[in-house]
């Protein structure tokens, strides 16, 4: 029997088995450089930085190592073979050899001189894990008849159903932002606090079990009618909104929900937009209103957080309208605002496309998030007639727009909403 002792592993009968090619396996290495030995496996996690990996000085034919992608960020911090003397696939170490693909594992075996360290496979695991679907979507705070703020919230269950008021927690506020982060979680942030403080920047988290925490001091410059979308598939972005005038500044949220101060305006400084991820991990920002008039301009996010320069618009310039995704595939809409029910439909690749008849009553200031994994709910508002409504829109998975349902709770408007919970 060939193979370390301590590496083998207990057979059901009691019998101890060859280890798989003789290899120790190493601890992670998380350092931005590591010497590796033959007859060794490591787990190079890259998430941090980059890493130069020195191959032994003298080797043997035979001898081997393997290599692993452990995070699957090869992709954006590669790692570099240093073959430290000797050749590698028939090249001195005087050449750069880089891998860059996330997800890739690297198996090395030493020939001869000549040819060196040769990969006898260099596959990519094809396999990308996919976060369960957000199943509850949450909505909070607004404001009541004479704009008297609230901080009342309420829970939409996986069918939804929209449940009754619950009591609020936090300062009573209208006009703020949320998204969901780190994948079944949701921030409130930023907003107004009518009468009294002003512009705040002041965060609220909620848990995966639908439960609104108490304020957090805020990062960021305070403004009210910011937008705000998941990007990454597990981290937030707020953006936009009017401080003291209009801005574009944007703010990212880690997925621990941790919110990182201003950064740069890119775009124009703009308020009253909507806001939702598509795709797989990407979002964008659209509609609203500058310094000029009411807009139809998007903004495209990157899955790194990247706000794109504006885009033309497509459809009727509006503000004070929602967004939402639907689907399994990635899509998304922009849907009602200040006097309309009309839809534009984003495909799963950011393209916006043009007006679309809208079903339900048109209003202004309403709130939307996704819920039971792939469809989408828009709730509250006011409809300019009436006033304030607890009206819902329910959206299939198709994209179709549902006519006016009664609603629950509170009727009121500037409120914001957010998906929440794996759990159905």
């Amino acid at each position: 029997m060939s193979g370390l002792v301590k590496d083998n592993i207990f057979g059901s009968s009691g019998v101890v088995l060859e280890a798989a090619g003789g290899l120790s396996w190493q601890p992670v290495v998380t350092a931005s450089t590591v010497t590796v030995e033959a007859a060794k496996g490591y787990f190079i996690n890259t998430t941090s930085n980059a890493c130069t990996i020195t191959l032994p000085s003298s080797a043997e034919a035979g001898d081997q190592i393997i290599l692993i992608d452990y995070a699957r960020n090869w992709g954006t911090n590669a790692i570099t073979i240093d073959s430290n003397g000797l050749n590698f696939q028939g090249e001195p170490d005087t050449y750069t050899v880089d891998y860059d693909t996330a997800g890739q594992s690297l198996n090395l075996v030493y020939s001869d001189s000549t040819k060196g360290w040769t990969p006898s496979s260099d596959i990519v695991n094809a396999l990308e894990p996919v976060a369960p679907a957000t199943q509850r979507a949450i909505f909070a705070f607004g404001q009541t008849s004479s704009a008297v703020n609230n901080n009342m919230s309420n829970l939409v269950a996986s069918d939804g159903t929209v449940g009754t008021d619950v009591s609020g927690v936090g300062s009573a506020s209208r006009k703020r932002g949320a998204a969901t982060y780190g994948g079944d979680k949701a921030i409130f942030a930023y907003g107004n606090i009518y009468g009294g403080a002003g512009n705040i920047s002041l965060s609220n988290l909620v848990n995966n079990s639908g439960v609104v925490a108490a304020d957090v001091t805020g990062v960021g410059t305070a403004r009210e009618s910011p937008s705000a979308a998941t990007y990454g598939t597990d981290k937030a972005i707020f953006a936009f909104g009017y401080g003291s005038s209009l801005t574009g500044v944007s703010n990212l949220v880690s997925n621990s929900g941790v919110i990182a101060t201003d950064t740069s305006a890119v775009g124009t400084a703009s308020s009253e937009r909507a806001a939702t991820g598509y795709g797989t991990d990407l979002a964008i920002f659209g509609f609203g209103e500058d310094a000029s008039d009411v807009t139809s301009k998007t903004n495209l996010v990157s899955n790194s957080g990247v706000i794109g320069s504006d885009v033309t618009g497509v459809g009727t310039a509006r503000r004070q309208l929602v967004a939402a995704r639907y689907g399994s595939s990635g899509q998304a809409m922009f849907v009602f605002g200040r006097t309309v029910n009309t839809k534009n439909l984003i495909s799963n690749v950011g393209v916006v496309s043009s007006d679309a008849t809208g079903v339900g009553t048109a209003r202004r200031l309403a709130s939307a998030s996704g819920y039971g994994g792939d469809k989408a709910i828009v709730m509250y508002g006011d409809n300019d007639s009436s006033g304030y409504v607890n009206t819902k829109n329910l959206i299939s998975n198709s994209g179709v727009v549902a006519a006016d349902a009664s609603g629950a709770g509170t009727a009121r408007s500037s409120t914001t909403a957010a998906g929440y919970s794996y759990s159905a």
